[in-house]
């Protein structure tokens, strides 16, 4: 019996690391010259959710010269026998280490899997710091959202991929078949990715501070540098690959059903929201291409459900057209259509209605906040009346469970805008029974997080609200909303605060993150795994003010950790959000009515709307 044989028989779910499933993709590993190992950074179950990883897989598995194998943070008891045996982190595809790949290419989701991403190297052996890294070892890569700010963990990467990565991701993969061609130095590998557009090489910037210890600039250190790094983006969705024979786990995950994604980007405007910046602009698919990658996904995975993802689904242009055609054509196979979090009108309630002909589950919508002030200076143009009209609609239809997303310490929030959500939550209650939703089903949830200052959003000068108040608040809200058919669930504000911490963090939190990680951090996205008293010892031993970080209001003067790295909307297009958010001001969504000026579309020549049925994409 091998070591990993006698870990499984130990470990819960050992299907999260045996592989093998149904449409994984193995290579001949001594005929494919640059090998890829794609890192998720959570467990099995949340990573093989993620639409990103399935694209990526199926990208590089398509090219005859490149593999990409898949590995996940393994859960606590999978780590502590791992320890015990000596046995290196693998990959599922040919439980291969970490360590025996090019590339090891982490994909940063959530600033509270940084402390898994130095214990998954730390578990493959590989060193932590990229100075330590000789000819031979894995590059260490990483892109998603929280790459448009990787300064905390600058010195443990040797490149960020900003942006999209279908078409980048080959140009990374031309270099490095390259580099190993050639055998070149481990530094004229790296300048040569620094070359690559949307490719930032942190080893080759250097912070510079201030007197008084704040950050002065990032700049390179030799020419042929650039001083700024812009994100790439896929302007034709209908000419990207996507995968429509996705694998198909073996156990329950979060996502547990075909993914769909029906267009990039949204022109919303939430000022609190990274991803609607940094996925900007709008790029929509066909439905001709979208009708045709439903069909295979189905045929090729045997779902019974099929998801439309994107930022804000209901908000595609030809979305009525699309939703018929797809219930026409899949209904008869009992396959379910579903949507995200609905937009908050009762159009989105109709088309749920129109998806869910087979079966019906909760609804969710998020008014984010409790006062129609908040709500304009937030940008959500939502009225209360809207919400009101929207469940009434769906409580009529037939749905009993209805779910409602907040933010807490928003910007310029009062106690008298926690007030509002409790209020507001009692009248969905109130318009439940008047739909005549007998008392023993009906449900309203409203559940919580905290509000954190993004990099790249207008909120970015905010600071976070301390955590005594987020406290506060959340025990006042919680006592509001006692009673029945009312259910609170609210985040762990020390979770929120950490989040902020790295959010906006620099290089100096460097240290802090290395001996969170020594002290037994890691899966700090779980309740039951996150310990705050580990993290603020490790701030202390290592001289940090992690509130310094959190809390500080910046100013539009001031330089952000995040300066140098570009996602191509215009700062000043920020500045002006910001300060139309604190006057109470909304920006119209720009699809439906004149540019709001963020700068994308005009350069990049795309446009964020299809034409009309049978006109073809105008994009």
């Amino acid at each position: 019996m091998t070591s990993l044989e006698r870990i499984l028989a130990r470990v819960e779910k050992p299907a999260r690391y045996v592989g093998g499933e149904f449409n994984a993709v193995v290579k001949d590993w001594d005929k494919t010259p640059v090998r890829i190992a794609f890192a998720f950074p959570d467990i099995y179950e949340v990573g093989m959710s993620h639409l990103g990883l399935h694209i990526l897989y199926h990208v590089v598995n398509s090219r005859e010269d490149a593999l990409m194998e898949r590995v996940f943070a393994p859960w606590i008891d999978m780590e502590r026998e791992m320890r015990r045996e000596g046995l290196s982190l693998f990959t599922l595809e040919s439980h291969r280490s970490l360590a025996d790949f090019d590339v090891v290419a982490f994909t940063l989701q959530y600033e509270l899997s940084y402390s898994n991403v130095l214990n998954m190297l730390d578990l493959a052996g590989i060193p932590l710091a990229a100075r330590d890294r000789r000819a031979g070892m894995p590059l260490v890569v990483a892109g998603g959202p929280c790459a448009f700010n990787p300064e905390p963990l600058a010195a443990f990467l040797d490149a960020v991929f900003l942006g999209e990565g279908e078409e980048g991701l080959h140009d990374l993969i031309e270099v490095v078949q390259k580099h190993n061609q050639a055998r070149r130095s481990r530094e004229e590998l790296l300048r040569a990715l620094a070359s690559i557009p949307g490719v930032y090489v942190p080893r080759f910037y250097r912070p510079e501070y201030a007197p008084d210890g704040t950050l002065a600039g990032v700049r390179p250190v030799e020419s042929g540098i650039p001083d700024r790094v812009r994100k790439r983006v896929v302007q034709d969705m209908n000419r990207v690959p996507f995968p429509t024979r996705p694998i198909v786990p073996y156990l329950e995950v979060v996502h547990d059903r075909a993914m769909l994604e029906v267009f990039r980007g949204c022109t919303r405007g939430c000022r609190f929201c990274q991803a609607g910046v940094i996925y900007r602009p709008v790029r929509e698919k066909n439905p001709e291409t979208l009708l045709v990658q439903a069909a295979e996904l189905l045929k090729n995975t045997g779902y019974n459900e099929l998801s439309l993802t994107s930022l804000s689904t209901t908000d595609y242009s030809r979305i009525p057209e699309l939703v018929g055609a797809l219930v026409d054509r899949h209904q008869g196979e009992q396959v379910n259509v579903s949507l995200p979090s609905l937009r908050v009108d009762a159009f989105a309630v109709e088309l749920a209605r129109a998806v869910q002909v087979v079966r019906k589950s909760s609804l969710t919508f998020a008014p984010e906040a409790g006062s129609q002030r908040l709500r304009d200076v937030i940008n959500k143009q939502v009225t209360e009346e809207d919400l009101l009209r929207t469940v009434g609609a769906a409580f009529t239809a037939g749905w009993y469970r209805v779910k409602l997303y907040f933010m807490l310490g928003l910007p310029t929030e009062t106690l008298e805008d926690i007030a509002g959500i409790a209020r507001l939550a009692r009248r969905v209650l109130e318009r439940g029974r008047e739909c005549g939703v007998a008392k023993g089903r009906l449900n309203v949830t409203v559940s919580t997080s905290s509000f954190v200052p993004k990099p790249h959003t207008p909120f970015q000068w905010e600071a976070q609200t301390p955590l005594p108040e987020l406290r506060e608040r959340q025990t006042l809200l919680q006592g509001a909303l006692k009673g029945k058919n009312l259910v609170y669930r609210g985040h762990e504000p020390e979770a929120s605060f950490l989040e902020a911490v790295f959010a906006r963090g620099d290089r100096r939190l460097g240290p802090a993150l290395a001996r969170a990680q020594e002290l037994g951090c890691r899966m700090d996205g779980w309740r039951e795994c996150f310990r705050f008293d580990l993290w603020q010892r490790a701030f202390s031993e290592t001289g940090i003010d992690p509130g310094a970080y959190a809390y500080r209001e910046y100013r539009y003067t001031d330089v952000l950790p995040w300066d140098h790295l570009d996602t191509g909307v215009d700062r000043d297009f920020l500045v002006a959000e910001h300060q139309r958010a604190l006057a109470g001001e909304t920006t119209p969504d720009c699809r439906g009515q004149e540019c709001a000026g963020c700068g994308l579309c005009p350069r990049l020549e795309v446009e964020p709307r299809l034409a009309e049925a049978g006109s073809g994409a105008a994009g």
